[in-house]
Order: C-alpha cells, then sequence, then structure tokens
C-alpha cells in the first residue's frame, strides 16, 4: 500500500462489454456522492468523439515509456501488443487535492493491481455480465469492433470473469437501473465506512 494516500478510490473493473463505462458516468452524475473520474492514460487510438485529456490522455508508445522509465505511473499495463494503459500519478493527486473520491475504470488486472496498491481507502467493484452469451450480443450490438476484435476481448473476458475473487464486492449487471442503485448504496457505505475509520 502507498504511504501517502491522500483520500478515497473506487474502482471499477469488468470485461469490455459488461456495462462498467454506463455505470460509471452514471455515478458521476451525482454530485452528492463527490466523485471524479480519473483520466487514463493510453497508446491506442480514439474512438469516436472521444477528446484527449477528458476520456483518455493519449499518448505515442514512445512518450508512454517515456513516462514508466521517469516512474510517473501508479500502475500500467501493456493490456494487448502494443497497447498500454496507466494511472499516472499526477492524476491522483489533482483529484485528491480538490476533497474528490477517486473513480477509477480499469481492466481487471489494472483494477486489481489498483485496489493492492491503494489499500483501505479503496473499494473495487467487478461488473459482471449475467453470462457469457449476453457479453458477446452486447459487444456485437456496439458496431465499434469487428468479429476478429470481438473474438479476441472475449477470449479476454473469459480469463477476466475467473477473477472478479480479486474484488470488494460483485456487480451482476443484467438489469441497468437496479445496477445503478446498487452501486450508488455501495459507494455511499464506503464513504462512511472510510469516514468513521
Amino acid at each position: 500500500m502507498l504511504s501517502d494516500i491522500k483520500g478515497k478510490a473506487v474502482i471499477f473493473s469488468a470485461p469490455s462489454g459488461a456495462g462498467k463505462t454506463t455505470i460509471v458516468r452514471y455515478l458521476l452524475g451525482h454530485p452528492e456522492l463527490q466523485l471524479a473520474f480519473s483520466i487514463s492514460a493510453t497508446t491506442r487510438l480514439p474512438r469516436g468523439a472521444e477528446q484527449d485529456g477528458e476520456d483518455y490522455y493519449f499518448l505515442s508508445v514512445e512518450a508512454f515509456q517515456s513516462r514508466i522509465d521517469s516512474g510517473a505511473f501508479l500502475e500500467w499495463e501493456e493490456v494487448y501488443p502494443g497497447k498500454f494503459y496507466g494511472t499516472l500519478k499526477t492524476e491522483l493527486e489533482r483529484l485528491w487535492s480538490e476533497g474528490k473520491t477517486i473513480v477509477f475504470d480499469l481492466d481487471v488486472v489494472g483494477g486489481a493491481n489498483l485496489r493492492r496498491l491503494l489499500g483501505e481507502k479503496a473499494l473495487a467493484v467487478f461488473i459482471q455480465p449475467p453470462s457469457f452469451e449476453a457479453l458477446r450480443h452486447r459487444l456485437e450490438s456496439r458496431g465499434t469492433d469487428g468479429q476478429e476484435r470481438i473474438e479476441e476481448r472475449l477470449a479476454k473476458a473469459e480469463w477476466e470473469l475467473r477473477h472478479n475473487v480479486n474484488f470488494d464486492k460483485v456487480l451482476v449487471n443484467d438489469n441497468l437501473e437496479a445496477a445503478q442503485e446498487q452501486a450508488v448504496l455501495w459507494l455511499k457505505e464506503h464513504a462512511e465506512n472510510t469516514m468513521n475509520a
């Protein structure tokens, strides 16, 4: 665990297509939770209307490697060959200085690693699809990836689903509205527990 943790954090991880980003966006719309989104750095190209500095910090592989070498990342991972993702330490400092609880939207390995680094100040939530078939349907109906990329994501998801035990809570997203309400309750409980600790 880091010795200089300044604030609280909530980590959301899931296989691609489980609904993680939709749930995180819903939670960020609740001002009473005092949340702020941690923007990850990545070497992948922007999708759709994604903006640098809002959705991700888009970096070249060389720039990302340079930040690894300088120790700028709290955690990082090569998720797919040549596709790096990571959490910049400056991002945490910026949000904690504003008194916010930081929300992380990370892949399963990154989420588990960050949970270990942040210790009890963090609540780690694994968002799980109701079934593997439902996950396949969601990925196909998105229309953002070709069939080869979908199969790659599903192969990774099979492995990721076995690692939900590394998280504090498992949220099965079979009904989006119910899943969102449950997430709000867990965040309120976490805020109270860390305040009283």
